[in-house]
């Protein structure tokens, strides 16, 4: 045979230029970095983000940390002079504002005067002096469920940051404090800096521990489908080197590896043997069927045979993965962009690189014929289904329909996360001091919502005081604090009980700003900048409360909505809370974008790929099955559509588009040949549906690795990828032949495309 083939032709060249292609991405992928920052996930366009930055633009861009205590009582001495020694580690330094019962203060009045006294001026020694400094706690609302929990089981210290502090230098600074003042009380973190870190770490964790173990994973589940070293090492090196090229992209374009972007060389494990295993698997078919063939021959006949329906599979999948592309998050739109990329170059690998590779194949090499009891589990699984289909093909429609009933009902149940608590593993001591934010103080979450107007205005202070007093009675709010909380406390250390003026807020401007400078001089004016600006036309209220739902968010929400309506004020309204709430509805709108960008491509390429609108309709059918059952079962087994999860349905269109467009294009080749639709399906299962099932199974272990994942939410997604494509691989082999057995497709019976065998 003359070498007339440009792949036998060129072998050299494309295998070096591959080996000289990957070797260069190695050096942009030494620069990735890793992007923890929940935040930046969002656009900036958002409302909460726009308000969040008006709110810090007038009132510093200031981040909390919050370090729980636990005790059996935290007014033990040996407790509070723990507490105290942190607090005054962290209100030394500049970059902090420090927040605990020891800075908070107790207005009183003495000899008619106001008296501004710190809570805690000397920590109890005895059983009377600690009664008594508890119920002067109690009776002072700006501590009492603030710094200190109801039971006196808990106590806080809030770090306010001015982010000149790196979060590595934040933590190792908490780590100091707690060991240079160690005590026996547990202690628990939280807060965003906090969940950036240990996200950062555990990303870095993850990609140590995923990536070898997937490799690993793929190679034994290749070496035991092909029992030979050498077919092995083809389609995982096109794995290694995908890996590589798809990873370096992140640098290139200027992109850092989120918390998503954990998946990334994971899918890549999962999806860039796919092609070379259908090269390999096909090479040894014809190199069973004709043994006395060249090498060359051989080669030749498996590119000519597999480079269309290998190439539509990849452009498909490409596609699948493109429709990530209309997510609303930045490293749902990033991981589409680059995975794709890396598609794209193992599809090209293995038309390219691996048929250049098998022509250096010695022709002695001997394959063991695949047939009767000797075929291993795949071949026999593969002829049972075969069997069943043609002979019950109809008890399968009924079936299948029944069960996706049965799990599409789950999605009445399915919850797309309220926020990203759930990023860090629920006894993580970050969720730990999030339970008792929720159980024993106001709530973990808060809402900051700004007014603009003269913050001595009587007017302006009353609707506060009358905001304060109606979101306290929704049961999910624990406190609410604002510039009338501490006027109306400042009016009972002037006035008397039974006078006019006591408890309420004055009635005049003049009469605000008195009680204001009186406060200043009495105690800290830096007590007051958490609610007024720097020249008073700007304050803050902020609202502390507890959210299972996006719901009692909403309601949050709502009710600040109908309290300002009715007023000529114009609140801003900010918070990680109210930024948390809109990474939950991009998340839910993102993936329902995604999902009908991936459905529309799919169907309109099937319809081209078969000229036949029919052909898309039919193979998009396993994809809705997979889908809508995936997301139902989440729904009954209370899974949460989140940052990871919501991914899912661009990954699993994707990828198991690629079963269905094999299993037609077999039968069409079959059919082609004169054999009838019974016939034509059995030997497309027997055939290629063994090829489909190493490649499913490999797939599935592939994405198995992510149980090994730190992060909650990428376990979860594991679990949901390996039972949509499991419901994608069960659909092709089962459901479709099933459907083409019954209504007999013309686009099937087309002779249009030739394909050499």
């Amino acid at each position: 045979m003359k070498r007339t083939t440009p792949i036998i032709r060129f072998r050299w060249w494309i295998i070096v230029t591959t080996l000289l292609l990957v070797a260069a991405s190695i050096i942009p992928l030494l620069n990735i970095h890793i992007n923890p920052d929940l935040e930046s996930y969002l656009p900036d366009s958002m409302i909460s983000r726009q308000n969040q930055k008006k709110i810090n633009e007038a009132f510093g861009n200031e981040e909390m940390l919050l370090i729980v205590f636990e005790a059996p009582d935290v007014l033990e001495q040996e407790t509070l002079l723990r507490v105290q020694q942190i607090s005054d580690f962290f209100a030394q330094m500049p970059q902090f504002t420090v927040f605990s019962l020891f800075q908070a203060k107790d207005i009183q009045s003495g000899d008619g005067m106001m008296i501004v006294d710190p809570l805690v001026d000397q920590i109890p020694e005895t059983t009377i002096e600690r009664e008594e400094l508890r119920r002067t706690i109690m009776s002072n609302e700006l501590a009492y469920k603030l710094t200190v929990s109801e039971d006196f089981r808990y106590m806080l210290i809030m770090l306010g940051l001015d982010g000149t502090v790196g979060d590595e230098e934040l933590m190792e600074m908490v780590q100091e404090s707690l060991d240079s003042f160690p005590g026996q009380e547990n202690v628990y973190v939280t807060g965003l800096p906090y969940l950036r870190e240990e996200s950062n770490k555990k990303i870095g964790r993850d990609l140590i521990v995923l990536l070898p173990v997937g490799l690993l994973v793929m190679f034994l589940v290749l070496l035991i489908s092909f029992r030979d070293l050498k077919s092995v090492m083809l389609p995982f090196s096109v794995v290694l080197f995908s890996i590589v090229i798809c990873m370096t992209f992140i640098p290139i374009f200027g992109w850092e590896l989120s918390l998503i972007g954990v998946l990334i060389p994971i899918m890549m494990i999962a999806i860039a043997n796919n092609y070379g295993v259908y090269f390999v698997v096909r090479y040894h078919d014809v190199s069973i069927s004709e043994p006395e063939i060249s090498v060359f021959d051989r080669v030749k006949k498996t590119v000519d045979y597999l480079k269309t329906p290998v190439v539509l599979c990849g452009l498909t999948t490409i596609v699948g993965i493109l429709g990530l592309v209309a997510h609303l998050l930045h490293p749902a739109r990033q991981m589409g962009v680059v995975t794709a990329i890396g598609v794209t170059f193992a599809l090209s690998a293995s038309l390219l690189y691996i048929p250049a590779v098998l022509s250096f194949q010695k022709k002695e090499k001997k394959f063991k014929k695949r047939s009767g009891g000797n075929g291993g589990f795949f071949l026999s699984l593969s002829e049972n289904i075969a069997k069943y289909v043609v002979l019950h093909p109809k008890m399968i429609l009924v079936t299948f329909i029944v069960f996706l009933t049965l799990c599409t009902s789950g999605l009445f149940f399915l919850k797309t996360a309220p926020d990203s608590n759930k990023v860090m593993p629920a006894n993580h001591s970050y969720n730990k001091a999030i339970t008792i934010l929720d159980n024993h103080f106001g709530g973990s979450k808060m809402i900051q919502v700004m007014f603009e107007g003269n913050t001595n205005d009587p007017y302006l202070l009353q609707c506060l005081d009358r905001y304060e007093k109606e979101l306290k009675t929704l049961s999910n709010v624990g406190t609410v604090s604002s510039l009338s909380t501490v006027v109306k406390k400042i009016s009972t250390a002037l006035n008397d009980p039974g006078e006019p003026g006591y408890d309420q807020i004055p009635e005049t401007s003049e009469a605000v700003a008195q009680y204001l400078e009186l406060y200043a001089l009495s105690g800290d004016p830096g007590d007051l900048e958490q609610f007024v600006n720097f020249d008073n036309t700007k304050t803050l209220m902020t609202i502390q409360f507890h959210a299972d739902k996006i719901s009692e968010i909403d309601q949050v929400i709502e009710k600040i909505g109908e309290l300002t309506e009715s007023d000529s004020l114009e609140p801003v309204l900010g918070g990680f809370s109210l930024t948390d709430r809109d990474l939950s509805e991009s998340v839910k709108r993102g993936q329902y974008y995604s999902l009908l960008a991936a459905f529309i491509f799919i169907l309109i390429l099937l319809s081209i790929i078969f000229k036949s609108v029919q052909a898309g309709i039919i193979g998009s059918l396993p994809l809705v099955f997979a889908v809508f059952c995936t997301f139902g079962l989440m729904g009954w087994l209370g899974i949460e559509l989140n940052i990871v999860t919501a991914l899912l349905s661009s990954i699993s269109i994707g990828l198991g588009v690629d079963f269905t467009i094999h299993v037609f294009w077999r039968i069409q080749w079959e059919l082609a040949q004169g054999n009838d639709y019974a016939g034509s399906i059995i030997t497309t299962l027997k055939t290629m549906g063994r090829g489909i099932i190493i490649n499913a199974s490999s797939v599935m272990l592939g994405f198995a690795v992510l149980f090994l994942s730190a992060f909650p939410l990428i376990r979860s997604f594991a679990f949901l990828i390996i039972i949509s494509l499991f419901l994608c691989l069960v659909s092709a082999l089962v459901f479709i032949p099933a459907i083409c057995y019954c209504i007999r497709p013309k686009f099937l019976e087309k002779k249009t495309n030739k394909i050499i065998a």
